[in-house]
């Protein structure tokens, strides 16, 4: 297989090394020549991991200064470094010591113009204090070595990089016009100690970034995760579902096609009432089967017999049991049939919760509680703490969504959270409309 290449007519292809020294030099001069003299705060700390929140708030919302101060006291540290180059207390002296400390105290607010101050500085110390035969001045070297580390960890490895050439080339350049030769005197250990420096900061960027990657990646995939266990949760949901709404609408079907002939010489109208009721309910069924099919699964096979419901509870409880969970049940109020959606919702509900307490809470003893009260149904499934007698078995993670799903499709209220005691604890309540009684002639 042939890679080929196309070219504009009249532009010649350039070759890989061109492309990359042209992107080269447009990272330097968007790195270190554009919006050189842009105002760059530096950031307030953030205190906001675990271990600060051991301090108190008062000194915790102080700390944030802390790397101005720490650039603070690294430019009076070069300050003293470059005063201590003239053993009088002359002005000059003074100067000395300004000059090159006042670049890293610009790292706060213009890293880049500091950086070239620097730069610029270097020079100017060799003529105040008078260092023979080297670019570079003890100030200078730290200094300048402090003000491109501050830079470079602020911005990315490839402008340290960059700051370190142009000092190569600085030094060269000095050599020759300060005596010494090329990378003459000082030069040689200054860059070596800087190149140093700035690797084990751009390391660090390196790894910072990696770790801030990773953390977004892991959200990115925890979102879709979530995304993806609520449509595998609707999609059961809507199985399950399908089942009952088909069923029920194909008895709504066959109820209006028998109609007819249980009256004896109905009117033509009665009868074309019933003939358009069966066509809708029919229609109906076919638009369902049709869009609700398509969450099928195709190894999907519907359940032979009914869903379960209410009342199949307490061959549900038998089967927990037997998997050697210790579970009660109360019910109160008084029972009634209620909608078919909400039995089996309800029943699932009620299955997910005790294998939870299975799962998570081996050796725990359950509770389920059944209330039937006038606006709806009530469920509350609570275990206590595991006893440690066997290992949890840790699940997908899908079971609370589940549950949340089921309840919100039937307008209804879920909290789950852990009771004090260890345990856990998930409370229902489904709204149900009351049945409306028919009226009689007095």
């Amino acid at each position: 297989m042939t890679e080929t290449t196309t070219t504009v007519p009249g532009q010649r292809e350039r070759s890989p090394e061109s492309r990359f020294a042209r992107e080269s030099l447009r990272g330097l001069r968007a790195d270190l020549f554009r919006d050189v003299t842009a105002y760059r705060p530096l950031p307030r700390l953030r205190t906001e991991g675990p271990v600060w929140q051991l301090i108190p708030a008062g000194p915790r919302s102080e700390a944030g200064v802390l790397p101005h101060l720490v650039v603070l006291c690294l430019a009076l540290l070069t300050f003293a470094i470059g005063l201590a180059e003239t053993s009088d207390s002359s002005p000059i002296a003074l100067m000395g010591g300004l000059i090159v400390a006042l670049p890293v105290g610009l790292t706060l607010i213009r890293p880049v113009l500091a950086w070239w101050l620097s730069l610029a500085a270097a020079a100017f110390a060799v003529v105040l204090t008078g260092t023979v035969h080297s670019p570079w001045s003890g100030g200078s070297i730290a200094g300048h070595t402090i003000v491109m580390a501050l830079v470079a960890a602020r911005t990315r490895p490839r402008t340290a990089a960059w700051m370190w050439i142009i000092s190569v080339v600085y030094s060269v350049f000095a050599g020759a016009v300060f005596g010494g030769g090329p990378l003459g005197g000082d030069s040689v250990p200054m860059l070596v100690f800087s190149g140093v420096v700035l690797a084990l900061v751009a390391q660090a960027q390196v790894s910072r970034s990696a770790r801030r990657e990773v953390a977004v990646e892991r959200t990115v995939t925890a979102v879709e995760r979530d995304k993806r266990t609520l449509l595998e949760e609707r999609t059961t949901i809507a199985r399950e579902l399908h089942d009952v709404v088909a069923h029920h609408m194909s008895v709504v079907a066959i109820q209006a096609e028998a109609a007819p002939y249980r009256v004896e010489n109905p009117p033509p109208e009665l009868e074309q009432a019933f003939v358009t009721i069966r066509e809708n309910a029919v229609a109906a069924l076919t638009e369902l089967r049709r869009v609700l099919g398509v969450v099928r699964a195709e190894d999907y096979q519907a359940p032979d017999a009914p869903q379960p419901t209410l009342a199949d509870l307490d061959r549900l409880l038998e089967n927990v049991r037997d998997a050697g969970l210790t579970v009660s049940k109360a019910v109160t109020g008084a029972v009634r049939e209620l909608p078919p959606g909400v039995e089996l919702s309800a029943y699932r509900i009620v299955q997910e919760a005790l294998s939870n307490a299975l799962r998570h809470a081996p050796g725990a003893e359950a509770a389920v509680e059944v209330s039937y009260v006038l606006g709806g149904l009530g469920l509350r499934i609570v275990n206590g703490p595991p006893t440690g007698l066997r290992k949890e078995s840790p699940g997908a993670g899908h079971g609370i969504t589940g549950m949340r799903e089921r309840v919100a499709m039937l307008g209804g209220e879920m909290t789950a959270e852990a009771t004090r005691d260890g345990g856990y604890e998930v409370a229902v309540f489904v709204p149900v409309a009351a049945a409306t009684e028919p009226e009689t002639d007095a």
